[in-house]
């Protein structure tokens, strides 16, 4: 009996382990529709009594203003294009840092945010980070640096509902993710670390202060050709 469970589960990890590889390399190709946390956050919205809504319109990359790319590069990971998924400089400086902050603060690259965002779920644990880990392997291995960008633009949460440039652009500027401008994109940018708790229609002084730094530092940023 013991063999037989032990078989089991050996067999059921196998298959868990071939169809995240699988649903990875078709999300290579194919636009992501649903994300586990727009399900999660329509419940939560449902169990509060609140009109619960999913905003989220799939545009590929070249219908996303260049604009938008360099503020979330220089806002969330400057070093996108040079590392391999992870940012180790930045994880050990984040490290020294929380050992006086009263806040943590982050180190995630686009490349984990990206793999959380469309497979895992937003709450923090050793589980989740260890398969952050694994799928943020994956997706370096199984997608180029391009679409990586494509499916972070385009999935993450960017307001209450709201996932995603085209979303975004419609919902908070009437225009769509094309027309973006620098402003509007710096602004959509700083408020990516709490996109809830902060709006990039109705930005606070906070975030307006976080969009002037973000749009000198956009400067810097180069996409590649």
């Amino acid at each position: 009996m013991i063999r037989k469970i032990l078989r089991t589960i050996k067999w059921l990890i196998l298959g868990l382990f071939a169809f995240s590889i699988l649903l990875t390399g078709c999300y290579r190709f194919i636009p992501v529709p649903v994300t586990p946390l727009m399900v999660i956050r329509y419940v939560q919205q449902t169990v509060k009594g609140e009109k619960a809504r999913i905003r989220h319109r799939w545009v590929p990359a070249e219908k996303i203003s260049d604009n938008l790319k360099r503020a979330v590069i220089a806002s969330e990971d400057q070093l996108f294009f040079e590392h391999r998924g992870f940012d180790f400089n930045q994880i050990k400086k984040a490290t020294q840092e929380n050992e006086r902050r009263r806040r943590p603060r982050g180190a995630s690259t686009i490349s984990q945010q990206t793999a959380k965002n469309v497979f895992l779920w937003p709450k923090s644990s050793w589980v989740r980070k260890g398969l952050e880990v694994y799928f943020t392997v994956l997706i370096e291995v199984l997608w180029d640096k391009e679409r990586i960008l494509e499916v972070y633009l385009n999935s993450i949460e960017m307001g209450k509902g709201i996932y995603g440039a085209e979303a975004v652009a419609r919902e908070h500027f009437k225009t769509s993710a094309a027309k973006l401008t620098r402003a509007q994109s710096a602004l959509i940018a700083a408020t990516l670390p709490n996109p809830v708790r902060f709006s990039s229609k109705n930005p606070s002084a906070y975030i307006l202060r976080r969009q002037g730094e973000i749009l000198t530092q956009m400067y810097y940023i180069a996409l590649p050709e």
